[in-house]
């Protein structure tokens, strides 16, 4: 089961839970799950980065992890 931790500003969509476990094997899945879990969250996310296994992607879309892997939300960083 992969481990999500969700950013603060992601409580009101979670409910206050700060944290979820899933059994999913790729951040497609996981996107798709935790709209079911929570709908309306997906629109959150999409403008977050995701850290998985404390490897930063901006764009994570296809990215396979593992099941027993850390997955962090933070805020997307812009510019350059």
């Amino acid at each position: 089961m992969a481990h999500v931790h969700f950013p603060d500003n992601c409580l009101p969509y979670t409910q206050g839970v700060r944290q979820v476990q899933l059994a999913v094997t790729n951040y497609r899945e996981l996107l798709i799950a935790l709209e079911e879990k929570y709908p309306g969250i997906y629109e959150k996310l999409e403008r977050a980065s995701v850290a998985i296994d404390g490897q930063i992607y901006q764009d994570a879309f296809l990215e396979p992890f593992a099941p027993a892997s850390e997955i962090y939300f933070l805020p997307r960083i812009e510019g350059g």
